[in-house]
Formats: structure tokens, C-alpha cells, sequence
């Protein structure tokens, strides 16, 4: 995963860089692609920051944003008015679009799970985090490894 990322300023939130091999290394992974236009996206976001909350807590688990949205100011505006404290790609960053074809993102909101090598462990992770308590659906993501 750190090699996937290894070129890539990753932030948190608040603006601040991480080490990326250090943070990510031996994680379970989710690339959360989304944007503050979609209303799909602005309706799982906060769901979403629940199950990180209390999953980030007690496991291995990191959220990486790949944003699709159109301006730094909307990609700001999405990170503070819904998201949680996962890490996410700088607008415009070549990445970006590397990930979405990597991982054949149709559309958004998607959440591709993927081990520490970048294989994948689920293309239906929203789905699986609708449907399940977050300790499950961790549970069963981390018995793929």
C-alpha cells in the first residue's frame, strides 16, 4: 500500500501531512472516492465517519479520500462540513485518476477495500457498511488478508 501511495502528500483533515509508509503500513486500507456534488456521497460520508470513528479506535483500518470533485474550495468545504479524520489525496493530484482506473471506479460513491500490497479485499464496501455493524464488516475484510 505504502509503495501504491509512496508519491502522494497524503493529509489529514486538518491539513496535515503524514508519512505515508508509516501510517498505512500493515493497514487495511478503504479508497473512499467521492464528492461533495453527488448527493449519494454527502448522504454515506457521515455513516461512514461513524464506522471509522469506532473502528480506528481498536484496529489496523485507514481511509484514503480520492476526491472527484471539481474545485480545491468544494473538495475543502466537503472535507469540513462531513468528513472524518481519514487521510485524502490533494485535488488534482495525478493519482487521483490512476486510482479510479486501477481500481475500475464506474461511479461514486465507491469503497474499494484493499490489503497492504493494494490487492483487493472488497469493491462493495459501502454496501457491507450499510448492511452490517461496523465490527463485522471490519471482521470479515480482515479475514481476507
Amino acid at each position: 500500500m505504502s509503495q501504491l501511495l509512496a508519491d502522494v502528500p497524503l493529509k489529514r483533515k486538518d491539513g496535515s501531512s503524514v508519512d505515508v509508509e508509516q501510517t498505512l503500513q500493515g493497514k487495511v486500507v478503504a479508497l473512499y472516492f467521492s464528492a461533495h456534488w453527488c448527493p449519494p456521497c454527502r448522504k454515506f460520508t457521515p455513516i461512514l465517519r461513524d464506522f471509522y470513528d469506532e473502528i480506528t479506535d481498536d484496529e489496523d483500518f485507514e481511509i484514503v479520500f480520492v476526491s472527484k470533485d471539481t474545485s480545491e474550495a468544494e473538495l475543502q468545504n466537503y472535507l469540513s462540513e462531513a468528513h472524518g479524520n481519514w487521510l485524502y489525496v490533494p485535488f488534482g493530484h495525478d493519482k487521483i485518476d490512476d486510482l479510479a482506473k486501477r481500481y475500475n471506479i464506474a461511479g461514486i460513491p465507491s469503497l474499494i477495500v484493499i490489503k497492504p500490497d493494494g490487492t483487493v479485499i472488497s469493491e462493495n464496501g459501502r454496501s457491507e457498511i450499510e448492511s452490517k455493524p461496523p465490527k463485522k464488516a471490519f471482521a470479515d475484510w480482515k479475514a481476507k488478508l
